[in-house]
Parts: structure tokens; C-alpha cells; sequence
């Protein structure tokens, strides 16, 4: 089932523990600190990749974990860091925050976001060697990666997409001009979700053709699923009108065109080709509509297959061409938010022989505790805030 929504939650991989070691050799019995620090925990990184088509991967994947860092050694052997978890998606996914705003666009193949940074590595014992401590019996805990919940949504990419009311011959319309196989029936609300087509010229150019499930009166509202549907039909450059011959055709360009207008998006503005389906009922169907807007008016039927040739060469000279932008590999996303990054806390979890320490400006008990398990501690363990000592419970 096509899926072009999707809510995950994703947590970064843990930062590695610094070593608590001391050089333990033959003829060296008393060596000093030589702990080395922990490896970085990996990322949590979107891919855009054109060969997706929907989000349905992920509506079986709601929790995506990065690796943790691995833990410092002796012999100041520092921690391999973390594998980040990469998740590929279709060229324009768009990931909300759980507040709704948005994050990032990724709206061409190869766009990335880092959606949770890892927690950097503990640094080892020998990191705090001074000439008043000479042998630290502590070394630094990797803190915990970022972790949170997003929404993405996924716009399709299409060079032209199908607009009409229920049963107007949209999906008899793509079966017959390009290589998709959508569901056809005489009856209202055949196509449930979005269909893509590719249509080909003999010179071996392509088309990219989506077939959206009709609009109904009061879809720009969000009546009959009217926004998820709508939103399809934002980046495609020029919209394909279907309208039933057999009807009054103005007065179904009219009701379509208000609900265009209606959600905003710029939908309203973009050209349009008419076809006038159907001919095979209504030989000679009148079209008086005057707009600036449609480029072309075509009379064909989908079932007899007559003026599918003329349409199909005319599509290739209508459609403008999309703008070639050249991207390097892994490039960032279109659009990003910026935010600016929380100071570095001020305070340090410490591992020691007997337990767990804090330097600094004590956390909240909420997150000291959600520190404290991450770095494995049980309850009874021993933790040093300043003067006080407590067992975690």
C-alpha cells in the first residue's frame, strides 16, 4: 500500500566511556594513568533516494537507533566510534518536528539531514593528569545521544499530475499514455492513493505523470482526505485537467479550480492543459473558458483511444523542462532549520573505582538519572554530587 507518511522516533547512539586504566607492566608496577577516551555514539542521518517511491519501510521501522561509541582501553587506546543509522527516503520527504514545524526539505536525490547527533566520547583517566593529581581514579562517561520524534511527509515529484473530479478518466488517462497500471472502474473514488507513470517520447525523453484520487467540493478544507491529496500536487510543474465530456465541463473546471485556490500553494497559478474526456460519448464537447492559464485544450477518449497520440507528443513540448542543478553527492537538504545549539553542559558524569561522581553545576534529578542508567549504573550504585553521596534507587 502506497505510504506517504510516517512517524519515527530516533535516538543517537551513546558517546563511549573513557578508560580507567593504570600501565600494569613487568618491571613497571606502579605505572601511571593510561586510560584512553571513548569513541563518538553515531548519528541518526535521512538520505534522500530517488529510487524510493513512498514511506511504507518505515511504517513497519517506528524506532531507529544508532550505535554507541565503544568504550576507551589501556594503553590509551581511544573507542571506535559509532555506526550512524542511515535511513533512505524518497526524493521529497519533508521531516516535521512533533511541534509541527519543519525541520528540513529533502527535495533532491542525494540530500541529507542529521536528524540526532551521537554523545561525544568519555575522556580516559590520562586526560586528567595534572601536577596536583597525578593518579585520577575517575575517567569521563559518554554522555547520552539526542533523541526525539518526527513526522515526514512525503510530496511527490511529478513533471504533471492528474486533476479532476471522481470517476472523470484520470487513471484510464495514465494506463493509456504511459507504463503505470492503475486500478480502472466505472464507479467514483477508484484510485485511493497516488499513482506515478512514466511517459516516453520516441526520441527517449521522459515524462513523469502522477494520477491523484479526485477532488471533491471542499477538498481544500480537508473533506474526502482533501489536503493529503492536495499536497501531491505542489511541486508538479503543470497540472493535466481531466474532465468528463459527458458533463458540463465548465462547470467542473470551476469547481476544481476554486478548491486549487482554496488550499493556496501556488496551485492556482500553474498552468493547466484540459483534456476533455470521453469524446466517444460527446463527439464535439464545448469549452469556453478564457484564462490565461490553459496552455491547451485536447478532446480524446481514453476508451477508444482517440487523440491519445496527439496528447502524448504534445505533453513532451507543453511540460517546461526542469531546471538542471548540479549537486555534489551528500549534499544538505534544501531547506534547513537552523537552530542554535544548547551550551555545553556544566557538569561532567565521572566514573569512579567505587562508583559514579559529578563535577560541575549538578543536573536535574531527571536527567542525572537518565545519565546515570545509560552508563549502565544499577540501583545501589554510589553517586558524589559535590559533598553528598547517595545510592541510586
Amino acid at each position: 500500500m502506497f505510504s506517504d507518511r510516517a512517524g519515527i522516533h530516533v535516538q543517537a547512539g551513546k558517546g563511549g566511556d573513557g578508560g580507567l586504566s593504570f600501565r600494569r607492566e613487568k618491571f613497571v608496577p606502579k605505572g601511571g594513568p593510561d586510560g584512553g577516551d571513548g569513541g563518538d555514539g553515531g548519528d541518526v542521518v535521512l538520505i534522500a533516494d530517488a529510487a524510493l517511491r513512498d514511506l511504507s519501510a518505515l511504517q513497519r521501522r517506528k524506532r531507529i537507533k544508532a550505535s554507541r561509541g565503544e568504550n576507551g582501553r589501556g594503553q590509551r587506546k581511544h573507542g571506535a566510534n559509532g555506526d550512524s543509522a542511515e535511513l533512505r527516503v524518497p526524493v521529497g520527504t519533508q521531516v516535521f518536528a512533533d511541534d509541527g514545524s519543519l525541520i528540513a526539505d529533502l527535495a533532491h536525490n542525494g540530500a541529507r539531514v542529521v536528524l540526532a547527533r551521537g554523545g561525544h566520547g568519555g575522556k580516559g583517566n590520562a586526560r586528567f593528569v595534572s601536577s596536583t593529581r597525578q593518579v585520577p581514579r575517575f575517567a569521563e562517561v559518554g554522555p547520552p545521544g539526542e533523541e526525539r520524534d518526527v513526522e515526514l511527509h512525503l510530496k511527490l515529484l511529478a513533471d504533471a499530475a492528474l486533476v479532476g473530479l471522481p470517476n472523470a478518466g484520470k487513471s484510464s488517462l495514465l494506463a493509456r499514455i504511459s507504463n503505470a497500471r492503475p486500478k480502472v472502474a466505472d464507479y467514483p473514488f477508484t484510485t485511493l492513493q497516488p499513482v506515478l507513470g512514466t511517459v516516453e517520447a520516441p526520441d527517449g525523453r521522459q515524462l513523469v505523470v502522477a494520477d491523484v484520487p479526485g477532488l471533491i467540493e471542499g477538498a481544500s478544507e480537508g473533506i474526502g482526505l482533501g489536503h493529503e491529496f492536495l499536497a501531491h500536487l505542489e511541486r508538479a510543474r503543470t497540472l493535466v485537467h481531466v474532465i468528463d465530456a459527458s458533463e458540463p465541463t465548465e462547470e467542473q473546471w470551476r469547481t476544481i479550480d476554486a478548491e486549487l485556490g482554496a488550499y493556496g500553494a501556488g496551485l492556482d497559478e500553474r498552468p493547466q492543459i484540459v483534456v476533455l474526456n470521453k469524446i466517444d460519448l460527446v463527439p464535439d464537447p464545448g469549452f469556453a473558458i478564457d484564462d490565461e492559464r490553459v496552455i491547451a485544450v485536447f478532446r480524446l477518449s481514453c476508451a477508444t483511444g482517440e487523440g491519445l497520440d496527439d496528447f502524448r507528443r504534445a505533453l513532451f513540448e507543453l511540460v517546461p523542462p526542469a531546471e538542471v542543478v548540479e549537486r555534489g553527492e551528500d549534499e544538505l537538504a534544501d531547506y534547513l532549520v537552523y537552530r542554535p545549539q544548547p551550551k555545553a553542559r556544566g557538569w561532567r558524569l565521572l566514573r569512579t573505582e567505587g562508583g559514579f561522581k559529578v563535577l560541575g553545576t549538578p543536573p536535574s534529578e531527571e536527567e542525572l538519572e537518565r545519565a546515570l542508567r545509560a552508563a549502565g549504573a544499577k540501583d545501589g550504585a554510589t553517586v558524589e554530587v559535590g559533598d553528598e553521596e547517595f545510592e541510586l534507587a
